[in-house]
């Protein structure tokens, strides 16, 4: 019996051979960071949930950034934990607030070397934990609009080099665009939170960022997980209020919306590897049910198969000394 003429295994001979013609590679310096900066913190602060990660002091963000630099990472996005929280959200665009502190100190020791994308919310300087305004229960859209442009510049004026809203609320990109524009920032980017979903994954993230709400939920305002052609429009008006990039959040349980996102439309796609997927793997590594490393270079590469050009993931400053191993 002859046997067939393609033989796809002598492709795959050699590590060299399988390098050399795979199609999707992931690299260091398309991943971006996620650092929680602390303003009530003087040295670093374990975050249970999140096994092997810690928040920061503003004094050692720039440690962390030359860190991640060293790994080849290009870009960090900071969220911050500020000393005070109220109704009206004042530290999220406050001068000396928890983030713009944290990128003067990192723009100050790397400049153009390494990108800080700031996340323009309010949830962690609210006191009740929703990325809005409220009102009687009622979380308020329009009003809210003008904070998250105030937030937006007053990170623009502190240095950084992308902003990137994710209050999810409507015409949020717009307003901010119109915010950066007025005061002088139409350079600056926005990395749009287009398809932010009301994911049971973010639990963690809470913790870090002292984000809970205290009472309610943020369906009303997030999207739902069933609804696909609803994340094709989120992303389109994004687009055409003046988005730059374009987000899917979490990244796992959502590769369709990525692959959905690069066929639909000719802009940056990132993902979101969110702190729920971070933890599971960790915590399944911990217990000796799998080999961490080998499943983070699946997971991620995965995502980027998918259509993600770059990736948000707590394991960023990992995957360099990883890619190489087998």
């Amino acid at each position: 019996m002859s046997f067939p003429t393609v033989r796809m295994r002598r492709l795959r001979r050699t590590a060299a051979l399988r390098d050399m013609l795979n199609q999707v590679n992931l690299q260091p310096s398309s991943l971006i960071y996620p650092i929680f900066v602390d303003e009530n913190i003087k040295k670093p602060v374990h975050i249970e949930a999140m096994p092997g990660y810690s928040k920061l002091p503003i004094a050692q963000v720039v440690d962390e950034g030359k860190q991640a630099l060293a790994q080849g990472v290009k870009s960090v996005l900071l969220f911050g934990i500020p000393a005070k929280k109220d109704e009206a959200g004042t530290s999220a665009f406050a001068e000396k607030g928890v983030v713009q502190k944290a990128t003067r100190e990192l723009k100050k020791a790397f400049g153009e070397e390494l990108v800080v994308v700031g996340d323009v919310c309010l949830c962690e300087y609210m006191s009740h934990g929703h990325c809005g305004l409220v009102k009687d229960g009622e979380v308020l859209n329009d009003q809210t609009l003008n904070v998250l442009g105030k937030v937006a510049v007053s990170q623009a004026e502190s240095g950084v080099d992308i902003v990137a809203p994710s209050a999810m609320m409507d015409g949020q990109v717009g307003a901010i665009r119109e915010a950066l524009d007025d005061a002088g920032f139409e350079q600056v980017p926005i990395m749009a939170y287009s398809a932010k979903y009301a994911s049971a994954l973010y639990g963690p993230f809470r913790e870090a960022a002292e984000s809970t709400p205290k009472f309610g939920n943020r369906r009303s305002y997030q999207m739902s997980y069933g609804s696909p052609e609803e994340a094709l429009r989120e992303m389109e008006l994004d687009l055409n209020e003046g988005a730059d990039m374009i987000m899917v959040k979490p990244a796992l349980a959502y590769l369709d919306i990525i692959s959905l996102a690069k066929a639909n439309f000719n802009v940056p796609i990132v993902a979101y590897n969110v702190s729920g997927e971070y933890s599971m793997v960790k915590a399944s590594a911990q217990n000796g049910w799998i080999d961490e490393k080998a499943v983070i270079r699946e997971i991620l590469t995965g995502i980027k198969r998918a259509g993600a050009d770059l990736i948000i993931t707590y394991f960023a400053k990992d995957i360099k000394s990883w890619l190489n191993q087998t």
